[in-house]
Formats: C-alpha cells, structure tokens, sequence
C-alpha cells in the first residue's frame, strides 16, 4: 500500500513573521512615548514602567507554572501588556496598584482565557477599567508635568479633558483657552496618563508600525476618523459647548488606543471591512462618552465594548467561501 502525504488544513501560507518578532517590534515602536513619559514625569514613570512590565512577567511565569504549561516569557507578550498598562496609568500611581494591575491584566485579562490567542479583550485595558472603578481617587490623580531638571515639584492638577467636563457640567461651557495649547497637546506638556501625554510620540511610533506591516491603516484610520466626523459635527453645532476635532485627538488616550489598544491582533476583527467596523465604533462610543457620559475618557470603554462585538463582527463580514450557494437560491455560486 502506498503511504498517503500528509496534507494540512488551508490556507497553506507560509510567513516569516513570528510572536515574538511581533510583539519586540511593538515594544520597541513604544519607546518614544516611554521615553517622553519618563522626560515629563521623571523617575516616577521608569519605576511605574518597571513594576507593571516585571510584574506582568511574574504573573504569566506563576500562571503558566499553576497550568502545568512551561512559561513562554520569551514571546514578548506579557512585556507588552506591562509597558501597555504603564501607559494607561497616572504617573505617580502607588506601586501596590501598579503591581495590581499587572496580576488583574496578565492572570485575569489574558490567562484565565487560556493565554495568549484565547483573550477576547484587551489585558491592559481590562486592568485599566477593573483599577478605575475600584479605586477611583488614585486612577483619577493627575499631576502638571515636571520636566527633568526642571527643579518643579509635583502638583495636582486636572486633564485638559477633566477640565472640560467639570466646566461644561457646572457653566454649559467650555473652559476659555482650552483649545489653544495645541502644540503642548501634541508633545506632551500636559496631565495625564503616561500614554496620554504625547500624540506626536505615539505617532511616530504607530507610523513604524504601519511601515512594518505589523498593524493596517483600517482601524486608526476609522477610529480616528469617525472622532473627527462626530466630534466636529457636535462642534459646529454649539462650539461654545462642545470641543473642536484637534482637541479630541490630541488629549486623553485616543491616540494610545486607536495605535495600539484597538489594533490588538487578538481582540480586534480579521477582515479589512470588519476592522473598519470595529474602529467606527470605537469612535462613536468615545465621542459619546467623551461629551456625555459620566467618565471625560471613553477610550477604554469604547474598545472593550467593541471587543466584546468582534465576534459578531467577524461572523457577519467574513469572505464567502469559494463554491457557496446562499439558500434558496439554487444554481450555480
């Protein structure tokens, strides 16, 4: 008898793209926002950096080590989700949250799925919302940045989005010269989160990943998009009200998000039709959280919410099978 050849499943695609060169690429295009996080903040944000990044690898090592399984630290991942929820974090955020998030990121937002490929949303920002909503003061303390060697000490202070909401909240209105530090906006030189404090970092840092093919224009390019559409069709009706489009982009962690949190290749769709999607989502549930919700920020709302769509999304936007024949229909495909 002659032996048969073993053929696997299609599609037969040979790539040679791997985890890790994936994940060491993200992490490196991340690097210019950690470094201007660590400018602004000082030894702050490298502390906070290095307790979320060692404390998600310890998570996934004692994790994988509980399931029987060999740790695979090497892949880069649970890295990634700790330099991803550093960024997500007030700079000075005590170090026993920071190491909480690590454990509720890595052990619930990625693990108890099964690991790496099985999580439907996004660990960092699992971690990030879990924090939020139980300890509310220390997620929503925000400091004025304190260049290095600036000699300045740390003082509380709001987000240019926490502003807006306060005063629109308490006068209908918003804030007078809130629009204009738009080139502060852009580098940085405003509270917030580490990964909120410089669009111009994190855009360069996504531009390297689009060059290197590792993430597609689709769901920026809708995310954003949509936030401009949205936030300027709300702006030219009551711009007394409402915020213009470039404050939108430069401010919170919609550039962080739309770069790096949505384009998740495990928790973001498959198709380009479905990423388009999936990213207009993303901005309608900002805007509206953003002008009308009961939080200034929506980003992390908003992309784990449309995580929990992307299956849907997937199913109905999938490829139609070559030789596929729609009930009812008879004939020929």
């Amino acid at each position: 008898m002659t032996a048969q050849p073993y053929l696997s499943s299609s599609p037969h695609i040979r790539t040679p793209e791997t985890t890790d060169r994936i994940m060491r690429v993200v992490i490196y295009s991340l690097l210019p926002a950690c470094a201007v996080s660590v400018y602004f903040f000082g030894v702050a944000a490298l502390v906070l950096l290095l307790i979320t990044t060692l404390g998600c690898l310890a998570t996934e090592a004692l994790c994988q080590r509980l399931m029987g399984r060999t740790p695979t630290l090497g892949d880069g991942s649970a890295a990634l989700t700790g330099i991803l929820l550093a960024l997500n974090l007030p700079p000075y955020s005590p170090w026993w949250l920071a190491l909480l998030g690590a454990v509720i990121a890595v052990g619930i937002g990625k693990q108890a799925y099964g690991g790496l490929g099985c999580n439907p949303f996004n660990p960092a920002l699992v971690a990030r919302v879990v924090l939020l909503i139980s300890f509310p003061v220390q997620m929503t303390t925000w400091y004025a940045p304190t260049p290095l060697g600036s000699g300045l000490d740390a003082v509380t202070t709001a987000t240019p989005l926490g502003e807006m909401k306060t005063a629109v909240m308490l006068t209908g209105q918003l804030p007078a010269g809130l629009q204009s530090p738009v080139a502060d906006y852009l580098i940085g030189n405003m509270a917030g989160s580490l990964g909120e404090i410089s669009a111009l970092a994190l855009l360069l840092g996504g531009g390297w990943l689009l060059w290197k093919r590792i993430i597609t224009w689709h769901i920026p390019v809708a995310y954003l998009g949509s936030v401009v559409l949205l936030g300027g069709a709300f702006w030219l009706v009551d711009p007394s009200r409402y915020p213009n489009p470039l404050f939108h982009l430069l401010t919170g962690g919609l550039m962080l998000g739309a770069l790096y949190m949505a384009t998740d290749l495990v928790t973001s769709p498959i198709t380009g039709r479905g990423m388009l999607i999936f990213g207009f989502g993303c901005g309608l549930l900002t805007v509206i959280i953003r002008l009308f919700g009961g939080y200034p920020e929506g980003v992390s709302f908003a992309i784990l919410l449309m995580n929990a769509a992307t299956p849907l999304i997937d199913r109905f936007t999938k490829p139609r099978r070559f030789g596929y024949v729609r009930a009812g229909e008879g004939g020929r495909a």
